[in-house]
């Protein structure tokens, strides 16, 4: 396993291909990162689906509302539209680049509008570049995250098990 320095600002992300190491970023996008924290304490992401897998692009997640998996709202053909009952937050557009492994908000046209929802990219992705909030970066396990079942939606969906910060775990 890689070496965790900042375990504060490190998610593990277990899911049902193995485990993710996401090296966070507090200085990049400081409200992203806390609202990641907060509902990865919370347990919110446990059990969530990646709902939108789509080859040499990027795999979808987070989706507290709808795509949580023995969630009260649980309905796999309405995945990727809820959040959580938290508010939308603020965009922290930056020039960090989404490439192979970033982590990243998603989010509706407008861009105050994402929530919980995430994506991690497979592939380099420029155009997504200042458009939408970088909060981290795959450091083990993107081979975990290649294995992840396509689709849009997906049918019997990869989801993540546990989502935890590491000074917790």
């Amino acid at each position: 396993m890689a070496e965790i320095k900042d375990p504060e600002n490190t998610i593990l992300m277990e899911t049902t291909k193995g485990k993710v190491v996401i090296a966070l970023f507090p200085d990049l996008a400081p409200g992203h990162v806390a609202r990641i924290k907060e509902l990865s304490r919370e347990g919110a992401y446990d059990g969530v689906v990646f709902h939108r897998v789509i080859e040499d692009f990027m795999a979808q997640t987070g989706d507290v509302q709808y795509g949580k998996q023995g969630g009260a709202d649980f309905n796999p053909g309405r995945a990727g539209m809820g959040g959580s009952s938290k508010p939308d937050l603020k965009a922290e557009f930056s020039a960090t680049p989404h490439t192979r492994g970033t982590c990243s908000m998603a989010r509706s046209q407008n861009p105050n509008s994402a929530n919980s929802q995430f994506f991690i990219c497979f592939t380099d992705a420029p155009w997504l570049n200042k458009q939408y909030s970088v909060w981290g970066q795959v450091i083990e396990g993107m081979d975990v995250i290649d294995q992840i079942k396509r689709g849009e939606p997906v049918r019997e969906p990869d989801s993540i098990v546990s989502m935890k910060v590491a000074a917790d775990a």
